[in-house]
């Protein structure tokens, strides 16, 4: 048992002689490899695009099994809504709705909205989704005129 003991023990001093010694291993020149480009497009949405938290009523809803239509959350109605108005107006293609995880503002039975826009940037709303649509919905307009 002793010189397994001993032999670790002297393995040990090694590893901190080596690491401890004034000497410094000299280091080949760092290398960078060129950064492969990545493929750009140009998207077809013309104006902007809505994001709409798909996680903000989901556990709210699910808890107390408020479900809207068939098993969808509010903020999957509110998409889908958005997304049927849009069409009607013929502003489809302008914009984009699209669902996105959970953005970390979440109100109780609100969801957020982020608006990207060319004129005004990029907002954030957080919208009751039966209650404040149209509002929400009258303002994506406005911002087209």
């Amino acid at each position: 048992m002793k010189k397994p003991f001993k032999r670790l023990l002297a393995l040990i001093r090694q590893i901190f002689r080596f690491f401890s010694s004034t000497e410094k291993p000299s280091t080949p020149p760092s290398y960078h490899p060129p950064v492969p480009p990545i493929p750009t497009f140009v998207p077809q949405w013309e104006n902007g695009l809505v994001l709409v938290c798909s996680q903000c009523t989901v556990e709210e809803f699910s808890l107390r099994s408020h479900r809207i239509n068939r098993g969808t959350t509010a903020s999957e109605e509110l998409q889908n809504w958005l997304k049927s108005r849009l069409k009607f107006d013929g502003l489809w293609g302008k914009y984009r709705v699209v669902s996105t995880s959970c953005l970390g503002v979440c109100q109780s039975e609100r969801v957020v909205v982020v608006l990207h826009h060319d004129a005004v940037g990029q907002q954030c709303f957080i919208v009751s989704p039966q209650g404040e649509r149209e509002i929400l919905y009258s303002y994506i307009k406005q911002l087209n005129q």
